[in-house]
């Protein structure tokens, strides 16, 4: 028999319509997107507008992504990661746009 502790993390982590863990979807376009235009960002470090493109456009697909994992997130695990990569992404825009 499972403790009521040990079956609230563990319902934490599993999708509660098909009771499947899902801490990981494949495939996402968003997160993909970020990640592609941060890599070339990474290994090109581009100037001007090129960079300006590649980074404001991989913060947006981030924002795509954690804005949808908030919203239709299959676990709450995914939903609370969505919530906490928004408020990263929102308070590191503002900075940077302060600074």
């Amino acid at each position: 028999m499972q403790t009521t502790e040990r079956h609230g993390v563990d319902r934490f982590f599993r999708n509660p319509e098909t009771g499947k863990v899902a801490v990981v979807q494949v495939p996402n376009l968003p997160l993909v997107l970020f990640l592609v235009l941060r890599s070339i960002e990474l290994v090109l470090s581009p100037e001007g507008w090129v960079a300006d493109v590649l980074h404001w456009g991989g913060t947006a697909a981030l924002t795509w992504w954690s804005v949808d994992e908030v919203a239709r997130g299959s676990s709450p695990f995914r939903r609370v990661l969505g919530a906490l990569v928004l408020a990263y992404v929102v308070v590191s825009t503002a900075l940077a746009l302060l600074g």
